[in-house]
Parts: C-alpha cells; structure tokens; sequence
C-alpha cells in the first residue's frame, strides 16, 4: 500500500509558515497583555527605546489634568511632536478629576492612561490602590520631596503660596514681609484670601506651631477684618486691580502671569512659604501602557519642565527652576490633610469665612 505520507523534512518546511504565524500571535497576545506594572519597571540601556517602541503602535494616550488648558496642551503637543503619540486631554478642576476616576474605576472601566492634578486628589486616588508606582530615571534630577518609596505619584509641579499686593497701592518697603506684619491696624480693610485654602491653613500653621498659628489668624481677621474670594486667579486679578489691596494667600503662577502682563502686582515669600505638590501618575490598568510611562518621564524630565515653566508654572525639576534661591518651601503633608480635611474646613470657615459675612 502506497504511503501518502509527506517526508519529515518536507511537512515541516511546509509548516513553517504555519508556524510562524502562531509565533507572531503570540507574541503580539503577549505584548497587547502588557500592564503598567511591566511597563513601569522597565530597566536597562533599552528602557526608554522599549517605551517608545510599544508607544509608537500604541499610538495614543488620555489624560487626565487640572493643569490650565494652554499649559497641558502645549507639553501634549510637544510629546506628540517628539515621540508621534497623541494626547487626548480632558481637563477639570482637581475634585472633578477624582470623581472622575472614582467613577470610572467602581464601574470596572478605567478610560485615562495619566492623572495630573493636585496633591491631595492623587493621594486619594492613591488610596484607592489605583496608581502605579514606576521607576524612572528622570527622578534623580527632581527635589528631593518631588519622591518617595512609599507612594506611586511623583510631583510634578507646586502651588506655592505667596502675600501678593498691588504696586500702586503699597510701596515695596511697605509691603508685610510676614504673616505677623497683617495684626497692624494699617491693614485693616485691605486683606484677602481664597475662599478655600484650608489645606494651606493646616500647613503654614503647623509649620508656625498649631497654637501660635491659628491665633495669629484669628487675631488677624478679628483686628483688620479679610474679604474671601472664590478663587486663587479671581484673588489675583483683584489684586491687580486694587479691589483686594492685599492677598494673605496667593498663588505665585498667577501673580507673575500678571507681572509679566504689566499689571501693578508683586509678591513677597513670607516664611514659611507653603508649597501645595501637584503630581503626576500612570494607572494600574492604564489602556496604553507604554505611553502612560513614556508621558510620565517627558513631563518630569527637564524638556517637558521647562514647558511648565515658560507658562509660569512652578517646576521640580532642579535643572529648570525659577524661583528665588534663598526661598526655602515647606511641602503640605497632604496625607495629613486628607486625614483632618473636616477639622481645617471647620476652622478657616470659623477664622475667614464667618468672620466676613
């Protein structure tokens, strides 16, 4: 009987092909099935070259920001320019950021690759174990509290809190060098702060002395009185035009934006100066993981910081910095802030807020 059987040799020529094609599925099921977990912890020579590569076929990449639109736009514009991925930004306020997230992660879908937003926010979502911690280089190149073991975001960019006045209204040797300074009676009617910088209470109090602190405030408000105003750039703009002669809590972005523009407003770094750290993070169950990683170290590395801080933003990047050298920051402890956040909301609406209406 005649064997119909192929030759060894020639079946597996044959199934070559075959083969071949098997092999590259695989390793495409193997590489799609990639997390930020794997990404993240990318090391060696390659590291940056492997990032870019997965990337490159991912092809896009969400984020997640309450940085301004112009700001975010322009460092999205320029990572898409370098590495040809593109960003989609959704923007918001910090609360809605993590809303958003929340949301998103107990309806089992997470939608964002990267959130950058504001301390406390981040940590919280960080407490919801959605955040991967990465390893990467561009780290040794940040302040030393832009990092640390024990948590997966890193900060990115700080709020750092100023007294800002208006120039034609008070001299420069005038202006109050310290929080002091705001219990003399000439003060009184010129001051206001932000309607809800309770987290920068906690931290200039703290930093003061709770006890000390908290009556200085109190004094403060009781003897020269504080107009409250909804937002740090509103408060800034009043500054300028006069309407709030002087803010106790300013931020120095919006000042220096407006300084630039022409506007009679300066600042002054009263001690102790409060730094409120805005970070950045990937996501545990980032869709592009290769992108979440390779966005992350373009935004802290000094190219992507320097965007930030040609639109006035304060960087951590020590090789892209602009503030004043002898200015020391005292970072915010947001983990405390959010253990006590009902206790300091109470406060600042008891010291400010009530004290005004």
């Amino acid at each position: 009987m005649f064997d119909t059987v192929m030759p060894r040799k020639t079946c597996f020529l044959r199934l070559l092909p075959v083969l071949f094609s098997f092999a590259l599925a695989a390793s495409g099921a193997s590489a799609q099935t990639l997390s930020t977990a794997d990404t993240a912890h990318f090391a060696g020579p390659d590291r940056t070259a492997r990032l870019i590569a997965g990337a490159k076929k991912e092809g896009t990449l969400t984020l997640y920001s309450s940085a301004q639109v112009e700001v975010m736009t322009a460092v999205g514009n320029a990572f898409e320019k370098k590495y040809g991925v593109k960003v989609s930004l959704w923007r918001g306020a910090s609360e809605q950021i993590l809303q958003r997230v929340l949301t998103e992660a107990r309806g089992g879908r997470v939608f964002a690759d990267v959130m950058e937003t504001a301390g406390p926010n981040i940590e919280a979502a960080n407490r919801e174990k959605l955040l991967q911690d990465i390893v990467t280089p561009v780290t040794s190149e940040l302040m030393p509290e832009a990092v640390s073991p024990q948590r997966p975001w890193i900060v990115s960019r700080l709020s750092v809190f100023v007294i800002a006045y208006n120039t034609n209204v008070v001299r420069k040797a005038d202006a109050p060098k310290r929080f002091e300074d705001f219990l003399d009676p000439k003060w009184k009617g010129k001051l206001g702060v932000e309607a809800d910088d309770n987290n920068w209470l906690m931290a200039v109090t703290s930093a003061m002395g709770e006890e000390k602190g908290l009556k200085l405030f109190r004094d403060m408000a009781a003897k020269n009185g504080v107009s409250v105003r909804k937002g740090h750039a509103l408060l800034a703009n009043l500054v300028a035009s006069s309407e709030v002669p002087v803010a106790v809590s300013a931020y120095v972005d919006e000042v220096d934006s407006l300084k630039k523009a022409g506007a009679p407003i300066d600042s002054v770094f009263a001690a102790p100066t409060i730094a409120m750290p805005t970070a950045v993070a990937a996501f545990k169950r980032a869709p592009h993981p290769y992108a979440a990683v390779l966005f992350v170290d373009f935004l802290l590395s000094e190219e992507g910081q320097k965007i930030l801080s040609q639109h006035n933003v304060v960087p951590t990047n020590l090789k892209v910095q602009r503030l004043p050298q002898d200015v020391k920051l005292v970072f915010m402890d947001v983990g405390k802030y959010l253990d006590e956040s009902a206790k300091w909301t109470r406060l600042y609406r008891d010291i400010f807020v009530t004290r005004s209406q």
